[in-house]
Order: C-alpha cells, then structure tokens, then sequence
C-alpha cells in the first residue's frame, strides 16, 4: 500500500492547556499578537461551506465497479471554485457526516468509513488530506467544519436504527431530542467535551488548516432541553478549550490557527439554545461567527452590537434547506438576500448546501443538480460592487419546513409569514439599494383565501400605494395552503397545482416612499373576505438598461 505521510504536533496533556490559558478563572484569553494580526486583515467575500460527504457517497453508488477514481471527483467539486470571476475566497469542508464512524484515518474515533473512503485510503489516498491540498494550491482559506451533534448515519449512507455505541455507553452524553430517536450529544457534560475536544485535537494536527468551525446547526438541542440557557457556560467552557487547543497547535507550527462557531441569525435566537456570544467575544473565545443557516433575514446590526467589531460576521444561507418557499429561488432572490447582508454589516457571505458546478458536471459525480442561478451567484454575491445597479427582490421570511431541531436554530419559526389579515399587518422589508433615476420599486403580495372582489390597503413608511395589477389565478409551486408546509429540501421538484388559486397584486412604490434599510409595511382588507392570509411580500427592484 502506498505511504501516506502526515503531519503530527506533539501531544500536550489537557491540563496543562487549559491550565495554561486559566480556563478555571473564565478570563479573557490574550491572543497572540500575530493572531490578531491575521484576523485584521482577514477580508473573505464568499466562503462555501462544502458538505461533499453525501456527494461521495454518491459518486461510490455510480461507479460500484470499483471505478472510481479520487482525481475526477476532485476536479468536479471544485468546478465552481476553479470557474473565472468566482468570489468564492475560502472552502470550509463540511464532510464528517459519518457520525458512527470517521471519515479519516482516526485513533481516537472509530475508523468505518464509507466504502469509497476505504478504497481509496487502501490505495494511499486521504480524501481529506488530498481536498485539503486542493485547496491550498487554489491559494484559498481552508477550514474543517465540525457538525457538533449530527444524527447517526451508516458509513455506506442512510440513517442507522442504532445508537451510537458511545450513546449506549454514557448515557449522561445524550440529550433526548423529540425528533431523533437516539438523542443529540449534550454538552452539559464533561467527559463528552474532552471527548469532543480530543477529535478536534487530532483534526488539527492530521491536516493543515487554517482553522475549524464548530457548527452548532447539525443539530440543536445539544444541552437539556428548557436549560439552554441556564447551562450556556458549559458551551462557553467547550469553547474555551477548544481555543486554548488551537493556540496550542499555533504556537506549536508557528501560524495562527482560526475559530469560528455556526450559531443563530439573532441574539434572542443565541439565547434560546444556550449560545453566549457575547461572553465568547469578550473572552476572546471565537474569532468568526457564522449566522443563521436557511435564513434571509439575519440581524448583522444586533449580533455586532453583542459582540463588537473584532469577531467578523458572515450570514449563512442553505439553498437545499432553503427559507421556506424560497427553494432555488431566482438570482434576483439571492441578490437581494446577500445584498441586504452585505448592507447591514457582514464582513463575508456564507453559502451552505449549493452546487458544486453545472448540471452536466455535477450529474458525474452524484452532486445536487441546481438551477444556473448557483453559477451566476458565486461571482456577484460577495462584492456590494458585483451586485450593485442589478435587479434584485428583497422577500419577508417565512415560516416552517424544518423540523430536524429542538429549539431555535434552523426553524425560522419567529417569521412573520405567513398571516392572516383579521387586522392590519405590520411588516418590516430590508432593501439594501438606496432609491436612484434608473431604479424602478413594485410591492407584490401573495395572498391565499382572498378574490379579486376583496379591496386592500397598501402603505409604505406610511405612504398609501396604489394597486396597479391584479391576478385572482395566481399559482405557486412552494406555496401548499391551506396544507401545512412539507419539509424543507429533498428534490426541490415542486408541481403546480392547477387548481390552486392565490391572488397577487402590486403596486408602484414612489422612489419618496422608500428608503435604503428598513421600509415599515401595512397591509390590510378594508372589504372583502375576513379569512385572507398573507402568503407572500417581495419588493421587486428592477434598473433600466442603459
């Protein structure tokens, strides 16, 4: 079998780590000041968090032959990284999916890896490892996306109908979660953490990384449910040692070494599943927050306040699990998402859950096969220049579609939509453009139960619109009233159904009733039908050729 060399720091005992960065005290961590130094001039436009461990295990299922080389599949997970004009300036591999197993060569975790991975470590080569390079050469931030409580999956793929066998083991490791039969990880508990902590350790001396993000998405709750956040300091001391062991490895190999956290898109949000962010910042315990995961709106301004301006923010938006009616959504869609997180203060943009390159590409290794949209967005989304004079549609979030989570993250369940207009609704809409000559502003409301008979009240920042188009047979694929939402992701293959009927209307917007950042909407029936429900609001900005 052909050698695969590896890099190795030394193992310092756990005590003396955390003894060392006063982890008992909880006082603030002096960081390196070489460390601060490249957190300053971090400047990171789009960073893909890149889940291939499905992808993989896909690319196996096509070539059960035994055929199938590492190399093609390289090349094709990074099509859309390598395509010109890309902004995509860092890759952060999410691939450790396997939880009843290790996707690398492990000491400390179980080595029963997906039959791909087997092959191809039996012929001398560490997918990791060799992605790893990859993305070196590309001259691009490398991270390791650590999913801090991911459900059991089966080396060869599917879901296991067994726990894992640390589960039934230490019993005080498991939170019951009502969606998953086997409990998520709880990190109330200390032997857990050191556990935990120990995984990370190995990550970061097998691999050369720039740092790892403990991804707080896959899943909640990871500490007792109706406690998150009495018990938050168990979380902050997990975070603690985990960066007392990143500055460990730094000194060790003479660069810094990042963190990073993937929490909730608001604080209130953070405060819900135990996530102090605050206290994180304040002692020097995280460098990069990423926010939210399948959500449009992301409040940039309230977790900056939180947390101040040395930890860098960058909203996250999955397009598989997508904001709910929103799934592969137009690039005027993906525009106004990034552009309003741009504008409100995000110093990069994250993708989750996207294609890795064109249908026809992708088709060769088992990839999501999604709209171009993807294409078009990983050069313009980034840079507030790329985005700047084209058309985009700024949208309110809407609720359900995720029940993978006991808790906040992930469900959107505080979204205004959809509601029903027995009194007036009050709405808040983001528009990240500032009102121009060559720029055009129409509302569009999406309504279910109502008729073109029904009379309705539009406002803007107080302005009363005029309502210039009416359809009473409107239809819309991802809208299911008056069926509950389905589950967000799977295909994304979503059928008319031809005897739905939605009414849309519209209305201009005067360029003196709106505003760049917060516009204050009101909608209301004032005759009609009382039972209408609001499905839908989008601002569409459209900008005159030249």
């Amino acid at each position: 079998m052909p050698l695969i060399t590896r890099r190795r720091f030394t193992s310092t005992s756990l005590a003396a780590i955390l003894g060392s960065h006063g982890l008992a005290k909880g006082f603030a961590i002096e960081l390196p000041p070489e460390h601060v130094a490249a957190m300053r001039a971090r400047t990171k436009r789009i960073v893909v968090q890149q889940d291939v461990h499905w992808v993989m295990l896909n690319y196996g299922k096509l070539h059960a032959d035994d055929d199938a080389p590492f190399d093609p599949f390289c090349k094709a997970v990074f099509s859309y990284v390598d395509e010109p004009g890309s902004q995509i300036d860092a890759i952060w591999w999410d691939i450790g999916g396997n939880a009843t197993g290790s996707v690398y060569p492990s000491k400390v975790v179980p080595h029963t890896a997906a039959p791909l991975v087997e092959r191809w470590y039996r012929e001398g080569t560490d997918w990791v490892e060799r992605l790893v390079a990859a993305t070196r050469r590309r001259k691009l931030e490398v991270f390791w996306n650590h999913r801090i409580s991911e459900v059991e999956v089966m080396p060869q793929g599917g879901l296991a109908k067994e726990a894992d066998p640390l589960k039934k083991q230490h019993l005080d490791w498991v939170v019951p979660a009502s969606w998953w039969p086997h409990g998520m990880w709880n990190l109330a508990s200390p032997e857990l953490r050191e556990h935990k902590l120990s995984v990370l350790r190995e990550i970061a001396t097998l691999y050369d990384l720039d740092g790892i993000q403990i991804d707080f998405a896959r899943h909640v709750p990871c500490l007792p449910v109706g406690k998150q956040w009495e018990l938050r300091h168990h979380v902050t001391e997990f975070m603690r040692m985990v960066r007392c062991m990143t500055l460990d490895i730094a000194k060790q190999r003479g660069r810094p070494f990042l963190l990073a956290a993937r929490v909730p898109q608001n604080v209130e949000g953070c405060r819900a599943d135990g996530f102090d962010v605050q206290t994180w910042a304040q002692q020097h315990l995280v460098d990069v927050l990423t926010l939210g995961s399948r959500t449009m709106d992301v409040d940039v301004e309230g977790i900056r306040k939180a947390v101040g301006a040395e930890v860098q923010l960058q909203p996250c938006f999955d397009d598989h699990h997508a904001t709910d009616g929103y799934r592969y959504a137009p690039i005027e869609v993906l525009r106004g998402v990034f552009a309003n997180h741009l504008q409100r203060g995000a110093n990069s943009v994250v993708t989750f859950n996207w294609a890795v390159a064109t249908p026809d590409v992708a088709k060769t290794v088992g990839g999501e096969i999604a709209p171009l949209t993807h294409q078009i967005a990983f050069k313009e989304i980034g840079d507030p220049n790329t985005l700047a004079g084209k058309d985009k549609v700024f949208a309110v979030e809407r609720r359900g579609g995720y029940p993978w989570a006991e808790g906040f993250f992930n469900r959107n369940d505080t979204a205004p939509l959809p509601t029903t207009l027995a009194r007036a609704a009050k709405l808040t809409l983001f528009i990240s453009d500032a009102p121009s000559p060559k720029a055009s502003l129409v509302l569009r409301c999406i309504f279910f139960q109502a008729d073109a008979k029904d009379v309705f009240e539009l406002r803007m920042n107080g302005e009363p619109l005029t309502i210039s188009s009416t359809d009473p047979d409107w239809k819309d694929a991802q809208i299911f009233s008056p069926k509950p939402q389905p589950a967000s992701g799977g295909k994304g293959d979503y059928k008319i159904n031809p005897s739905q009927r939605l009414l849309r209307i519209e209305a201009a917007v005067p360029d003196h009733a709106w505003k760049q950042g917060v516009n204050a909407v009101e909608i209301r029936v004032t005759s009609g039908t009382s039972s209408v429900q609001l499905e839908r609001l989008e601002a569409h900005l459209n900008y005159k050729s030249a």
